[in-house]
């Protein structure tokens, strides 16, 4: 059904529009951002294929300029230009808000530094709607996508796991499987709630927890909205290792020092150091 929405003659400031779009049904998106759209002179999208649908569905005619991750400081000295000559421009996403995980940090930066107004419209969001859902605290910490590197993503689930918050990740499909193990060994004793194809027909939110979450034998479509719940508060008198932290200590002997592996385990449970430490030392020197 196509919503056909009067636009006011009431001219909207100049500057540059951050104007989210939606995730997945298209019916996801606010009035003013149509009306918002239709006035700009040129709005910057990161595939215009996709865009034109969204654009086709509200009869928005303003011309397309893509602006992706690989042209985006190419296209940054024309773009400058057009603002300081009064145009109004919006900057918009495959889906969800512009600017967060997103091209559009580079341009948002130039534009304070040259004093051009950006104006930021409220709409969807991928991460507030994973949180909503999700059961876990409203105190969260948005992280985004993983690095290609396995250091850096070790390094940064280290300090992670530290948090006392629920965390948000983005994961393409094709790497949910590669990053399970990872998620395993940091967040033991955590929730994970796993949302696909979010406000479309097939949408799926899967729960676990995570020390009973395994690889997924399917294949998934569309981009993951990941929520690791934060530490809960479940009390372990216990000294003892599990079974799980001995298999998991087993399994990173070799590739981490007994500091990793004593600060890791130990920071998802209650057992002390010492222990985690005699039993790593007894691993090193049956070898």
């Amino acid at each position: 059904m196509i919503v056909n929405l009067k636009s006011s003659n009431k001219e909207i400031k100049k500057g540059l529009y951050l104007v989210p779009t939606p995730i997945g049904n298209l019916s996801d998106i606010t009035l003013r951002a149509i009306e918002t759209l239709k006035k700009s002179d040129y709005i910057l999208c990161e595939d215009t294929r996709v865009s034109r649908n969204l654009l086709k569905k509200y009869e928005i005619t303003s011309k397309l300029i893509s602006n992706h991750k690989f042209n985006e400081k190419k296209n940054l000295s024309n773009v400058l230009e057009l603002l300081k000559n009064g145009f109004i421009i919006s900057l918009i996403s495959d889906a969800g808000t512009p600017g967060i995980s997103d091209p559009g940090t580079i341009l948002i930066n130039e534009c304070i530094k040259n004093g051009i107004e950006i104006i930021p419209l409220p709409g969807a969001s991928a991460v507030s709607s994973a949180i909503s859902i999700s059961g876990f605290s409203e105190k969260f910490f948005f992280y985004g996508f993983f690095p290609e590197k396995k250091k850096k993503i070790l390094e940064d689930l280290e300090i992670l796991s530290r948090l006392d918050s629920s965390i948000v990740f983005f994961i393409s499909p094709k790497k949910i499987n590669k990053i399970i193990p990872f998620i395993k060994n940091f967040f033991l004793g955590r929730k994970i709630l796993i949302c696909r194809e979010m406000t479309k027909i097939y949408e799926e939110f899967i729960r676990y927890e995570i020390d009973n979450l395994k690889l997924f034998k399917n294949n998934f479509k569309g981009e993951l909205t990941v929520v690791i719940s934060e530490k809960l508060n479940v009390k372990k008198n216990s000294q003892i290792l599990s079974e799980s932290d001995r298999v998991n200590i087993k399994k990173m002997i070799n590739k981490l020092s007994i500091k990793e592996i004593v600060n890791l385990v130990s920071s998802n449970n209650q057992i002390s150091k010492k222990t985690i430490y005699n039993f790593c030392l007894k691993l090193k020197n049956e070898k």
